[in-house]
């Protein structure tokens, strides 16, 4: 696949520390992302960027991203900065994909209690 380079944001929270609700929230991030961007298969993806607040210390949200079946896209992980005030139970994404389509309109994701993050897109 080649194309045009896209990057595209998402977040989403999780409603308890478990290994089955950070799979369960990552995976619908991801399907709602790849659905809105028309990303159709593995091949588009470049790579993908997750990061979760401190609290979440159950899985890392990129396996929930293996169990897609993103067998060969660069995953990493990393934990989100611990700011006074922010929003905890978070999963953001930084996907990097290709788009044959040059005038693509990238439509960024957030979830659940994320939405609060960018008001702007609603």
């Amino acid at each position: 696949m080649q194309g045009r380079v896209y990057a595209v944001r998402g977040a989403t929270t999780v409603d308890e520390n478990t290994i089955e609700a950070i799979s369960e929230s990552t995976k619908e991030l991801l399907t709602e992302i790849c659905k809105q961007n028309n990303i159709k298969d593995e091949s588009q993806l470049i790579s993908a960027f997750f990061t979760s607040t401190s609290d979440l210390d159950a899985d890392f949200p990129a396996k929930a991203a293996r169990l897609m079946g993103w067998t060969s896209v660069p995953l990493l992980c990393a934990r989100e900065l611990e700011i006074v005030g922010a929003m905890n139970s978070c999963i953001r994404v930084l996907i990097h994909f290709h788009d044959n389509n040059e005038d693509k309109e990238v439509k960024h994701i957030y979830l659940k209690e994320a939405k609060k993050l960018r008001p702007d897109l609603e």
